[in-house]
């Protein structure tokens, strides 16, 4: 059930990338939601799991690494992640190699925390499907919209590879120690933390006040916080 919802998250954002994908706008403001609702998981419902675990201290170190992976990654990426790829004349300098291998490691790595997830209402779930949307917007803009571009096997490859990325996390997860995972939740806490805060906090021109993006984030935070209420009816043990 979770693989097919992982997969599906990617597809459905493709598909409205494909036929949106010229509404810039509805883009971005599908990135602040995301964002607000990614920020409030984090703080939310990662960082008290991973501080709650019985493992000895160390784990702020895995968190800045999350940080600094995201950083590197998107080295390789070029900010794809929050939208950075709009000004049509530096989307050709995205290497889809470079592309697909900076997104395939982010979508990877989330999801390995995934590993013995059995409920498909988690909120760090429900936080990666959230994101994926946007990203896969983007993506699917990038991919199927540009003038010219034809849904080629390199184009549904790199899809397909992303769509594939978190299952394959997740997977790989089962075979770790299950010791290890807080550490792999504190990089993603830290990778979720870089983007979102990226996306929030990256200045308007002019520095006035947008109602409307505070707004947006005002509602992905509430969105998180519904699902963190009811989420900790059903799963007191987490907290």
């Amino acid at each position: 059930m979770i693989f097919i919802l992982l997969i599906l998250s990617v597809i459905a954002g493709v598909f409205l990338g494909k036929f949106f994908g010229k509404k810039e706008q509805f883009a971005k403001n599908l990135l602040i939601l995301s964002a607000g609702f990614l920020i409030t998981i984090c703080l939310n419902e990662v960082f008290p799991q991973v501080y709650a675990s019985e493992v000895s201290g160390n784990l702020g170190i895995f968190v800045i690494g999350g940080v600094l992976l995201q950083m590197i990654l998107e080295a390789l990426t070029k900010g794809f992640e929050h939208g950075h790829f709009h000004h049509h004349n530096e989307s050709s300098n995205i290497l889809p190699v470079a592309l697909m291998v900076g997104l395939f490691i982010h979508a990877f790595i989330e999801g390995i925390p995934l590993a013995n997830e059995t409920n498909p209402l988690s909120p760090y779930l429900l936080g990666i499907l959230f994101h994926n949307l946007p990203i896969s917007f983007i993506l699917g803009a990038f991919l199927f919209n540009r003038s010219g571009s034809k849904a080629s096997y390199p184009s549904l490859l790199i899809v397909a590879l992303f769509a594939l990325a978190s299952p394959m996390g997740m997977l790989l997860g089962n075979y770790f120690n299950p010791d290890l995972q807080p550490y792999f939740l504190a990089i993603v806490g830290g990778i979720f933390l870089h983007i979102s805060s990226v996306i929030i906090f990256e200045s308007n021109k002019n520095h006035n006040i947008n109602w409307s993006k505070i707004g947006l984030v005002i509602l992905g935070v509430s969105l998180a916080l519904l699902m963190h209420l009811f989420h900790s009816h059903d799963h007191g043990h987490h907290h």
